[in-house]
């Protein structure tokens, strides 16, 4: 009769667990930045920081958050990382531009309609939109050619 296989310790157990659960939260915002920017190299949109790009990279990230999770996950970012949109112009127009994406990517019924609904909104945006169903960003002089 053979014994039955030993149980790792409950140390090693624990570890294990951890280790997963880590790895299953650099997962998600991996996936979230490779789905975007594949998208977002493929637009060649002008003005990688305050520009075009730069809005939609916010509201294609934030649309494909909200279609995963949850737009109040995009609530918790726009108010951790943008400080909810105070303090300049640049934090403004990224978290307006959130919480239209995390609209469009909790109405959305599909992922391609998500990813074309945020494509549609961003070639229907404007310098300084005010209104809260239109994509936005700065003017040409506060562009920045950057990734991020």
């Amino acid at each position: 009769m053979s014994a039955a296989p030993a149980q790792p310790p409950r140390r090693r157990r624990w570890r294990l667990r951890a280790s997963a659960v880590l790895v299953a939260l650099a997962a998600y915002p991996a996936f979230v930045m490779i789905a975007v920017y594949a998208q977002w190299f493929a637009a060649a949109l002008p003005g990688g920081r305050n520009g075009p790009a730069d809005a939609y990279r916010h509201s294609l990230a934030s649309a494909i958050v909200a279609y995963t999770l949850s737009p109040r996950c995009v609530d918790w970012v726009t108010a951790v990382m943008e400080r909810g949109g105070q303090g300049n112009p640049s934090r403004a127009m990224d978290a307006h531009n959130n919480r239209i994406g995390a609209r469009l990517g909790a109405a959305a019924p599909t992922w391609t309609a998500m990813q074309r609904e945020v494509r549609a909104a961003v070639d229907h945006g404007a310098i300084d939109a005010r209104s809260p169903e239109q994509i936005t960003w700065r003017a040409p002089d506060a562009w920045q050619d950057r990734l991020y």
